[in-house]
């Protein structure tokens, strides 16, 4: 039988692996693209000024546009899943 802090902890990992994608979508970070109009074209459009009109790769927008259209990699979805547990275990030691 698990404890509540082993418990919160694998829902934690579990749930954030499940989550990004979901989230990236929600703020325009799609498959299609930066979606019109939302948050994600609003960042874009920042990085793009700030760069002189471009998105430089490997920044922030570059690599959530890239989670966004193909999903997390394995290696992304364990760091993903790491930062979730732990945030659980936190989680579970305060209940």
């Amino acid at each position: 039988m698990m404890s509540t802090t082993e418990c919160v902890c694998v829902c934690g990992g579990t749930a954030s692996v499940t989550a990004v994608p979901l989230v990236l979508g929600a703020v325009g970070f799609t498959a299609a693209g930066v979606a019109a109009g939302s948050y994600a074209a609003g960042m874009m459009s920042a990085t793009a000024v700030a760069n002189g009109g471009a998105v430089a790769a490997g920044s922030a927008v570059a690599v959530l546009q890239s989670i966004g259209a193909a999903g997390l990699s394995g290696t992304a979805s364990a760091a993903v899943a790491s930062l979730g547990g732990t945030a659980g275990a936190l989680l579970g030691l305060i209940l």
